[in-house]
């Protein structure tokens, strides 16, 4: 975890979605490191329990292919942070395969997770924000397979073209109560979510062909994007999406 002497977050409430490993747990840790108080989700309770331990926080259970549970989750994060002032929507799902040989229920699990369980927990954070006259900040994890076609990507690239849009959409509605909206869209990063790609050696090297900067990124450097988007020095940022892709998408 990089240390962030800044205490820009200090005093803020930050609820992060998915925040057990990967991606989430160093943009966590980079928004604990700068003084904010973490909310970790998991969809498993000992995951959870772990996360919370982590960040000396309550535990939160969230499993955004339950819709209806979505509300009183969040209802129940909220009242136990005395308010959240920062969402993260890091979770998010993958099928890796040739379009030909995509199934429905592959389409749906993308889909359910990175878009309609993602817009619900937006939702229902927006409701408690407007309700209360309080500012926010969204920060939704995108991706450049939402900008550019990259191969087996037809469900998860499609749901992260749908988070651009949807972060353009909101940034539009709810920007008269004071809630920004945003993305961060990395290039491929080593993770549990990509291992499956980046562990074929004649794959990868393919992929690191197409990065001008010549390598992959690193979870601290999206955490970074993150991190940016949610502070004050981007007050004036609202419905972008940040491109954090080593110039994967420049061709």
């Amino acid at each position: 975890m990089q240390t962030d002497a800044s205490g820009r977050f200090q005093g803020r409430v930050a609820l992060v979605t998915g925040a057990g490993r990967g991606l989430g747990a160093a943009i966590a840790d980079r928004l604990a490191a700068g003084g904010a108080t973490v909310l970790g989700t998991s969809r498993s309770t000992e995951e959870a329990q772990r996360i919370g331990d982590r960040y000396g926080t309550r535990p939160c259970v969230l499993d955004l292919t339950e819709i209806a549970s979505i509300e009183p989750a969040i209802q129940h994060a909220t009242d136990a942070a005395g308010g959240i002032d920062l969402l993260v929507n890091n979770a998010g799902v993958n099928v890796p395969v040739p379009a030909l040989q995509l199934r429905e229920d592959d389409w749906d699990a993308v889909h359910d997770v990175n878009v309609k369980g993602t817009f619900f927990v937006t939702q229902a954070l927006a409701r408690h924000w407007v309700s209360r006259g309080a500012p926010g900040a969204v920060v939704t994890i995108g991706s450049q397979a939402g900008i550019v076609a990259i191969e087996d990507r037809a469900a998860y690239g499609s749901s992260k073209a749908a988070i651009a849009q949807l972060t353009r959409q909101l940034a539009f509605e709810w920007g008269q109560h004071g809630i920004r909206v945003n993305a961060v869209a990395p290039t491929f990063v080593p993770t549990e979510l990509t291992a499956s790609t980046l562990s074929e050696p004649v794959v990868a090297e393919r992929l690191l062909a197409r990065i001008p900067l010549g390598r992959f990124g690193t979870a601290d450097e999206v955490a970074d994007a993150v991190a940016f988007l949610l502070s004050d020095a981007a007050s004036l940022i609202t419905g972008h999406t940040l491109v954090a892709d080593g110039g994967y998408t420049v061709h």
